[in-house]
């Protein structure tokens, strides 16, 4: 916090910067600035293709999951822990001339991959003889595989970029110019009729991308990408739905690399509406108004009981639609939500817990919804604004759920909010109103018929305008900050979604979805409620420890046709997995957000997932609700719909009261199961149903006002190690 000034207290700064992670490099010198104006290329390219210059699909794709590559192998390290001690890793005078070996053959590849183009372009050669590429794409894979080895066999060094690891740069450079020049070819042959160079090279691309998602993202998403590789090859021994003919490796892996794999669907929103809102994202943040967000939150309700929990709700849902992570939003603006939280009476874990929750609601928020709505659209070629549309109610109730959540316990915990006196003036922010502009006119433009790139574009020029009227002007130099900080911003997810269309790759080529299908129909034949039980068990389970953009693709490709096959609307089918696998993020015992939140909090992770979980009950329940009831989609007559989003919300009020024991005063375990019976009766959407949960929460709702204990629980001792980092 500042000293208070006319202006209150603000209480936000810098509560969007991107949080580094571990094995990220901070570098200096030639490293920094090749890296630093690489990015800025990065991102200028993306926005001159995708509103200037247009490009043929497969070569713009090849060549953003090629650079995205390349950025990151040259900010994270390896980071491999069991060799960062004195002495770990190779000997040097083994390292150094290995390292050259893998050098020179990644370095002769891509001379022979740019031979072609020049041959072609200045000695009127239309390809190149045929000893170049069987050459150099076994080169490739060699001298790729050794820079790998020997990036996982030296001690990690932030501070520089590893040999090895301009080496994979290089390799990746590489991979795309074959692919690029060799590409009216490859549509043809790829996955059917592949040349032994396709094999090498493409074999090549897909260890890149498995190495640099598990620097970025982890070893979950990888862990799936090799078992799925697997399944390719040992399908002849599986048993039952699991069973296939097999696949030879060079049919395998070029077809992974066509449009159907990782230049599908998932690439595809990852090249042009990811990058474009991350782009977006970006400017907001380098203009600080991601702070203003906050500082408006906390003036509007942190003096509320509870206060810094509703302001978590609010601010960290905004912010988690914008940046597309619900972890990586824990950390950012946790880090300041959390411990004020903790200072007005919230234990630990429930701090940890409500910034969990709302952070990771942040993905199912209309109109940007993280990245998964993009992806929605492209794989069901539905409208964006009829899905963000249909998003609304959702959210709604989901975040009510929290607000309710947040509030009951206050009551039940005899909880404060913070003084006004230390909080920001809501007269002087609320002159500053102007910062939301770039978010309406994003809404305003795409529900006027733009499309979502023109959109996002407009909203990103309308984001550098707004940040003239502040402190925080976006000079050239600060443009160009900003065209920075996307790239480093965006990498993660752009080899999530490259990684993540290895699996969607291999779904199409086995059929596995299709078997998926058949049995869902068959557990239909029992139960149709089972089989929505089983599909949102299989969303989850393909969810956990995945960034919610890789598990929604997955689960979109093994769930959702099964779904549909069902007789379930697309949209609807499509919502349901989407939310079971946005939700992953806070679903025990692999639950990413609630163990950002965790560390920062210093509670227990399992504790803190449990309780992020109670938290965010609501949405388990509502995806079932899409079945029974499509107008919490959108999808029925006004009338209809207005008593679902109205007798949902008393719904969800009630299910707050009997999770948290306190419905107008303390309520006893009997209580609590009529009440969260009511609640589910009235969430259900049915005028009998409603009719009936009406009925027994106001006979709980009369019992309660003569027999019900008011007074707040003792505060409860909570031991909590101080904030980490």
């Amino acid at each position: 916090m500042t000293n208070g000034t006319d202006e209150g207290v603000i209480i936000a700064r810098d509560v969007d910067d991107e949080p580094a992670s571990g094995n990220q490099r901070s570098l200096t010198g030639f490293s920094y600035h090749f890296v630093f104006w690489y990015c800025v290329v990065y991102t200028a390219w993306h926005l001159l293709v995708l509103n200037v210059f247009p490009l043929e699909t497969w070569a713009f794709r090849t060549l953003h999951v090629a650079g995205g590559l390349g950025i990151g192998f040259l900010v994270a390290t390896h980071a491999v822990p069991r060799l960062e001690r004195p002495g770990g890793g190779l000997p040097p005078q083994l390292l150094r001339p290995l390292r050259l070996v893998a050098a020179v053959l990644v370095g002769l590849a891509l001379v022979a991959m740019v031979a072609p183009f020049a041959l072609r372009d200045f000695a009127g050669l239309p390809n190149p003889p045929p000893w170049v590429y069987t050459m150099a794409a076994p080169a490739l894979v060699v001298g790729t595989g050794l820079a790998m080895l020997l990036a996982w066999l030296t001690p990690a060094d932030t501070s520089r970029i590893d040999p090895a690891d301009w080496t994979m740069a290089a390799a990746a450079v590489a991979v795309a110019l074959y692919l690029l020049f060799n590409l009216q070819g490859l549509q043809f042959r790829a996955g059917v009729m592949p040349t032994r160079p396709d094999f090498w090279v493409t074999l090549a691309g897909v260890a890149l991308i498995l190495e640099c998602t598990r620097r970025l993202a982890g070893l979950a998403l990888v862990v799936i990408s090799i078992v799925f590789i697997l399944y390719a090859f040992i399908g002849p021994w599986l048993p039952g739905f699991l069973a296939h003919s097999g696949y030879a490796p060079d049919r395998f892996f070029t077809y992974l690399y066509t449009d159907n794999g990782i230049l599908g669907p998932t690439t595809a929103v990852s090249s042009t509406y990811i990058i474009l809102f991350i782009c977006f994202a970006a400017f907001l943040q380098a203009s600080k108004v991601g702070d203003y967000f906050v500082n408006f939150a906390f003036a509007a309700a942190g003096h509320a009981r509870g206060g810094p929990a509703k302001v978590a709700v609010f601010a960290s849902g905004l912010m988690g639609m914008i940046n597309g992570t619900s972890a990586g939003n824990v950390v950012a603006t946790g880090s300041l939500t959390i411990p004020l939280m903790k200072r007005v009476g919230y234990r630990a874990r429930s701090a940890a817990g409500i910034e969990a929750a709302a952070s990771t609601g942040g993905q199912i928020m209309p109109p940007i919804m993280g990245a998964g709505a993009f992806i929605m659209a492209e794989v069901t070629g539905i409208k964006y604004t009829e899905i963000a549309i249909a998003a609304l109610i959702p959210a709604t109730l989901y975040f009510i759920s929290i607000y309710f959540m947040v509030d009951l316990e206050a009551q039940r915990t005899g909880m404060k909010g913070l003084p006004r006196n230390q909080l920001p003036a809501f007269g002087a922010l609320a002159k500053q109103a102007y910062l939301f502009i770039p978010i309406v006119i994003l809404i305003a433009a795409l529900f006027m018929g733009y499309s979502v790139i023109r959109a996002g574009t407009l909203s990103l020029v309308a984001a550098i305008v707004v940040s003239w009227l502040t402190p925080h002007r976006l000079g050239p130099f600060g443009i160009v900050k900003a065209l920075n900080l996307t790239a480093t911003m965006a990498v993660q997810l752009i080899a999530v979604c490259a990684c993540a269309g290895i699996i969607v790759g291999v779904i199409g080529l086995t059929g596995v979805g299709l078997r998926f299908s058949a049995m869902l129909l068959t557990v239909a034949d029992t139960s149709q409620f089972l089989a929505l039980l089983f599909a949102m068990g299989i969303s989850l389970l393909l969810g956990m420890g995945m960034p919610t953009t890789a598990a929604y693709a997955v689960a979109a490709s093994v769930v959702a046709p099964g779904l549909i096959r069902l007789g379930i609307e697309p949209l609807v089918a499509h919502f349901f997995v989407f939310y079971f696998a946005v939700i992953s993020a806070i679903t025990p015992p692999v639950a990413l957000a609630a163990y950002a939140g965790a560390a920062i909090a210093g509670s227990k992770a399992l504790e803190t997932s449990l309780t992020a979980f109670k938290l965010g009950l609501a949405a388990f329940i509502v995806p079932f609700m899409f079945f029974y009831s499509p107008a919490l989609l959108m999808m029925d007559s006004w009338p209809a719909i207005i008593q679902s989003l109205v007798t949902a919300c008393v719904g969800v009020f009630l299910l707050s009261a009997a999770v948290q024991g306190w419905f107008f005063g303390r309520t006893n375990i009997l209580l609590r199961i009529v009440v969260g019976a009511a609640a589910l009766l009235m969430i259900e959407g049915g005028l009998v149903t409603d009719l009936i949960g009406i009925g027994l929460g106001g006979a709980v709702f009369l019992w309660q006002r003569k027999m019900a204990v008011k007074e707040p629980d003792l505060p409860i001792a909570e031991t909590a190690r101080e904030p980490v980092g």
